[in-house]
């Protein structure tokens, strides 16, 4: 059973994804276009659960399921679509206790384009990320051992912010966020 447990941010999050996604890219190779370090962890600041959450652009989705050995081989647990149509999960460690989540899906998957809104508009409105970030503390002691119970608890929030995150992302603010990162 994997505990719950959501820690203060550690500014060595940043590091330990580019280790990673150097990793990934040469696990992954021509098929991987790009991997961005998404989630709780790549919001300075944000307490988390203490795990690298990483999407990557792929170019084929299916031809990804033919490095399933390379990614085991790296580390990675394969687990398929998990739930979500189109994408393909892994994570990192052992059942009880995940170091990193990779979710990847083929470019062009709106899917990719929700995640960077929400990491940047959590990024974007500390006041809201530090709503998030009581949410979390609290379902995390009162589910410390019920993963589908945190995960549920958050549901509404999150689809709250992916709201305002749509909206956000056509306003000139994310514009000049966005040009800013280039």
């Amino acid at each position: 059973m994997r505990k719950v447990e959501v820690v203060p941010y550690d500014p060595t999050w940043p590091r330990i994804f580019r280790a990673e996604a150097s990793l990934l890219s040469a696990t992954l190779g021509a098929e991987l276009i790009r991997v961005h370090h998404i989630g709780s962890t790549s919001v300075p600041g944000l307490p988390a659960k203490p795990i690298i959450d990483m999407l990557a652009e792929v170019r084929n989705i299916e031809k990804l399921d033919s490095l399933n050995e390379k990614m085991i081989a790296s580390g990675y647990t394969p687990r398929g679509e998990y739930g979500i149509p189109g994408r393909r999960y892994f994570f990192k460690g052992s059942e009880e206790k995940h170091s990193h989540h990779l979710h990847a899906f083929q470019a062009g998957s709106a899917e990719i384009a929700r995640h960077l809104r929400f990491r940047d508009y959590l990024r974007s409105h500390p006041q809201e990320a530090q709503q998030y970030a009581g949410l979390k503390q609290s379902l995390a002691a009162k589910f410390p051992n019920d993963i589908d119970a945190y995960v549920q608890g958050k549901d509404a929030f999150i689809k709250e912010v992916d709201s305002r995150a749509a909206t956000w992302s056509q306003s000139d603010a994310y514009f000049s966020r966005r040009a800013g990162k280039s």
